[in-house]
């Protein structure tokens, strides 16, 4: 039993909902908020997972891996592009939550379930996150965000459980390297997804491949920066990544920051 006053009143808080669906992603956030909810709820807990071409194939196969170790049931909806974000269009985190939690709360009502419920913590409302209006509109629940969980608090917990993502970095859809008003095609996704696994087996998980057309704009966590110039020439990463389909492959000095590609619209 985790003595901590904060997953005491995250366990009561789910004890009392019943049933619930974990939009799960594999990530920090979900995986913590699912094996809490198996230890509150045991079978009344389900893993619902929804597969799109901008969600890189790594992360869906950890999610399923995941959820198969805690013993979990879990859903997967695969869903092509949505119509509506297929230019990139700056809005694009709540379109897409909008479509990905109808779908879940769809599955959801069809298994009996009472209540889908989602990773937020409270660290992300000080963040740009347009996706969270949309859990609103729907009436998703965040029962990490409601006892007051930061990411600093997750994480220290799921170490203290065994749960593998504890030190996982955070990650974001493929759509997030393109700029705004990029038309999407899935040989862009997939030239993004290939080099961004290049980076990752070079030993740098974290890392971003922001793509400009044929421009790929590396970045790294500011510590990391001299490291990754020296493995990136012995691994041949620069060559390797340009034969994807890249002409230029630049490493931004700035290191990497989440949602950068938001910086111009402020």
């Amino acid at each position: 039993m985790i003595q901590d006053k904060k997953y005491q009143e995250l366990q009561r808080l789910l004890r009392e909902m019943g049933s619930m669906v974990v939009a799960f992603s594999g990530g920090v956030d979900s995986t913590f908020l699912l094996a809490a909810g198996k230890e509150a709820l045991g079978e009344n807990v389900l893993a619902v997972t929804v597969s799109t071409p901008y969600v890189a194939g790594w992360e869906k196969e950890e999610s399923k891996e995941i959820a198969r170790d805690l013993g979990v049931e879990h859903a997967i909806l695969k869903y092509p592009l949505f119509e509506n974000i297929k230019n990139n269009p700056p809005q694009r985190c709540y379109l897409c939550k909008k479509q990905i939690f109808t779908a879940i709360l769809e599955e959801a009502e069809r298994r009996g379930f009472a209540f889908v419920t989602d990773g937020t913590n409270v660290d992300d409302y000080q963040d740009i996150r347009p996706g969270i209006k949309a859990l609103r509109e729907l009436e998703i629940k965040s029962p990490l965000a409601e006892v007051n969980m930061g990411k600093d608090d997750i994480r220290r917990l799921s170490k203290q459980m065994g749960l593998p993502t504890w030190d996982k970095p955070a990650y974001a859809c493929l759509l997030s390297r393109l700029p705004f008003h990029t038309p999407i095609r899935q040989e862009i996704l997939d030239r993004i997804e290939q080099a961004e696994q290049l980076v990752r087996n070079a030993g740098f998980p974290a890392a971003r491949v922001r793509t400009h057309e044929d421009i790929a704009r590396i970045e790294i966590p500011p510590e990391e920066l001299q490291d990754f110039m020296q493995k990136s020439f012995e691994k041949g990463l620069p060559q390797k990544i340009k034969d994807l389909g890249y002409k230029y492959v630049t490493l931004d000095l700035e290191g990497y920051r989440m949602g950068s590609f938001n910086e111009p619209e402020k």
